[in-house]
């Protein structure tokens, strides 16, 4: 059953929350992304599929400054993606990220890893940071495990602790870069349960993955990546329905395998 994700002012508006405008990325000599021009609205959950090497990673990486564009402009929320240091760290305020790997402090238990950012970045007070980080951690399934250590918990358990960090700092969209790629496949699930929770709530996502279940499920729109340039933009219907490019369908019969 589709997942409808709940539409917030600025998505009535029909204001983009992203805007991404004739984007060009190379590294050395090879061009990775070639004048992308895409939007991203409040509420939205994209799916960007595509072959390995299109760009998906870096696009994304790109938006929370993670990866630079070497032309081009994208702005997020009114905030313009550059280096100035004011603008960046209003930027990484506004938007989440959840990786492949789960990048956890290793040192640090279940909940003061969730407890971190918030504590140092908004100067929040211990106690209101440990309450947030229990609420969260009961979101995501893990309030019994608050105190045990990043080594303790099963892969799928430590990425949903990286998903409920990066909730902690109550994002306005939430980045997501093949966060099951890592996974034994019968800790995908789990994962993308939680994920589905998000989207159902309300929570902008962007989501680089490879789970076509997942993206016909619970995406409301598709971006397919080819040699670093948009290639298609679709709702999910009308991307696993009636297919019309070759290539794509050369994809969807690889990747279904």
């Amino acid at each position: 059953m589709k997942l409808v994700s709940v539409a917030r002012s600025r998505q009535r508006a029909g204001l983009p929350l992203i805007t991404v405008d004739k984007v060009n990325k190379a590294f050395g000599s090879a061009h990775i992304l070639k004048d992308v021009s895409t939007c991203f609205h409040e509420g939205q959950v994209t799916v960007i599929l595509g072959p390995s090497g299109s760009g998906k990673s870096t696009l994304l990486r790109m938006l929370n400054r993670l990866e630079t564009h070497d032309s081009g402009r994208i702005v997020v929320d009114g905030i313009e993606v550059c280096d100035k240091l004011k603008e960046l760290d209003a930027l990484r305020s506004e938007v989440g990220m959840v990786f492949q790997q789960f990048n956890l402090f290793p040192h640090l238990t279940v909940l003061q890893n969730v407890c971190l950012a918030p504590m140092r970045v908004r100067k929040t007070s211990r106690a209101e940071a440990q309450a947030g980080a229990m609420d969260l951690l009961d979101r995501v399934g893990l309030r019994d495990h608050a105190h045990k250590y990043p080594f303790a918990l099963s892969g799928g358990q430590q990425q949903r602790v990286a998903i409920a960090r990066a909730l902690a700092m109550t994002p306005r969209v939430m980045l997501f870069d093949e966060p099951t790629s890592a996974l034994d496949p019968e800790m995908v699930k789990e994962v993308l349960d939680v994920m589905k929770k998000l989207a159902a709530s309300g929570m902008t996502m962007i989501v680089v993955t490879h789970e076509m279940d997942f993206a016909r499920e619970v995406g409301d729109r598709i971006l397919f990546l080819d040699k670093g340039s948009v290639a298609q933009d679709a709702t999910p219907q009308q991307f696993f329905g009636s297919q019309q490019s070759d290539r794509i369908r050369a994809f969807l019969g690889q990747v279904a395998r």
